[in-house]
């Protein structure tokens, strides 16, 4: 039915067509992510903090909110962020079939009705329970058609003379491992899901299982992701060195090892084991070694070299606060700060620097609305992700009393970051694309 739709067609009108059509659909994905970052995500996040600070004391707000908070974060977000980048740079990298455009949304619609779902049962006064494992089947059913569809992924051939290389690059063998990762998270959400809904005690999972499971999404897909598409994207972006490929596995099965420590029971085997993952990522992607070519800063701020390397000091921050917690955490304070550390500092670090360099051009080969605003995130997100790192710390567990009054603080400049970043984004995609901008401008010079 395709190949009759295409029969005598210019084959140079199909890509264009089908490009457009995967443009589009990244940005959709794109877009629904900068929502449930700023409201399910961002905002019930500052409610939380706003309500903790004001009470001193995080153990009078249902827990039921504050995992809906993070669900939004890491599915909502980074998840749907993931899916839409991943359909994206794999059609346009390999042999996927016409119809991934088709599945793509499809899997937009399942997975966006989970996440949503399981947001609203969250924060619901009376959460409908059964909800919990409906929404964690239509996530998996999303992410199945994902995975489903990019794993039929075949490098795109080659009319270079010789062999045609069998081996899959490292960064794409990273990717991989960290998508297994992804699909083990949603079933082993469906699990927990399912046991909550049986249970019939609320929407939150009990804090014991939730701690040990925690890691899972973090360590266990989003960083490993980010460090594979790191591998694949830094050596151009900033002139780095080609990786160190076994470097990099090493930090990959250190990571998953810690994943099984943590939820094995062990939590000081676990951020132990961060440790070495953490600087073997680091040595293995050269992030502080010299560049030897130019950064590529066309479209972007100049200090994005300086604030991707910044992420990977908030990673050290992170993995250093977790050997601290599993030794004298008291109150989830100085866990808490180790996951700010990871997921804002430095995943959602990462996110707001090399998501604003390579994200206008996937959505429509657009080009970034402001180096300036892009600048103005970067720095409020750091800002606000130090003052909630140490903030957290110092008054959760009870070391500096009046820190309780910088929580809010730290949460109000967040915010603002977030909604620069979203702004920054939304005006880039309401702008036509850089080639018809520069038609435009060569336009206007040739009447003037």
């Amino acid at each position: 039915m395709l190949a009759s739709k295409s029969a005598g067609r210019n084959p140079t009108q199909v890509i264009v067509e089908r490009e457009s059509k995967l443009q589009t659909l990244v940005t959709v994905y794109i877009t629904t992510g900068l929502v449930f970052l700023l409201l399910p995500g961002t905002f019930l996040g500052v409610w939380n903090l706003l309500s903790i600070s004001a009470r001193h004391t995080v153990a009078m707000l249902p827990a039921a909110w504050i995992q809906a908070h993070g669900h939004a974060q890491i599915f909502g977000w980074l998840g749907t962020f993931i899916l839409g980048i991943g359909f994206y740079s794999l059609s346009k990298m390999g042999n996927l079939p016409a119809f991934a455009v088709s599945r793509g949304w499809l899997a937009y619609f399942l997975w966006t009705a989970g996440v949503l779902l399981r947001w609203l049962t969250g924060v619901a006064s009376h959460p409908w329970l059964p909800a919990l494992p409906i929404a964690a089947v239509l996530e998996l059913a999303g992410f199945l058609v994902f995975f489903r569809t990019v794993s039929g992924h075949r490098p795109a051939p080659t009319s270079a003379p010789g062999p045609t290389p069998s081996a899959k690059p490292a960064w794409m063998l990273i990717v991989i491992a960290s998508t297994t990762g992804f699909l083990l998270t949603m079933l082993v959400n469906l699990g927990v899901s399912i046991y909550v809904a049986a249970r019939g005690a609320g929407a939150a999972v009990p804090d014991s299982l939730d701690q040990r499971l925690l890691m899972l999404p973090v360590w266990g897909f989003l960083v490993p992701t980010v460090w594979g598409f790191n591998a694949r994207w830094l050596p151009t972006f900033l002139g780095l060195r080609a990786p160190r490929n076994a470097w990099l596995y090493a930090a990959c099965l250190s990571a998953f090892a810690a994943v099984a420590a943590s939820a094995a029971g062990f939590p000081l085997l676990a951020a132990s084991l961060l440790l070495p993952a953490t600087a073997a990522s680091i040595a293995g992607l050269r992030v502080f070694e010299p560049a030897i070519q130019p950064a590529k800063l066309n479209g972007v701020h100049s200090s994005f070299p300086a604030f991707v390397r910044l992420a990977y000091v908030w990673m050290i921050v992170a993995t250093s606060l977790g050997v601290f917690a599993a030794l004298a955490d008291r109150h989830h304070g100085i866990w808490g700060a180790s996951r700010h550390a990871i997921t804002v500092g430095f995943l959602a670090a990462m996110v707001f620097a090399i998501g604003q360099k390579v994200l206008p051009a996937f959505c429509g080969a657009r080009v970034l609305f402001s180096p300036a605003l892009m600048l103005a995130s970067l720095v409020l997100l750091n800002l606000g992700c130090m003052l909630r790192v140490v903030s957290e710390v110092l008054a959760y567990e009870n070391y500096v009393p009046w820190m309780w009054r910088v929580l809010p603080v730290s949460a109000i400049v967040e915010l603002t970051a977030v909604a620069v970043f979203a702004a920054n984004l939304v005006i880039t995609f309401l702008r036509p694309p850089a080639h018809l901008v520069n038609i435009q401008s060569l336009k206007a010079a040739t009447r003037s």
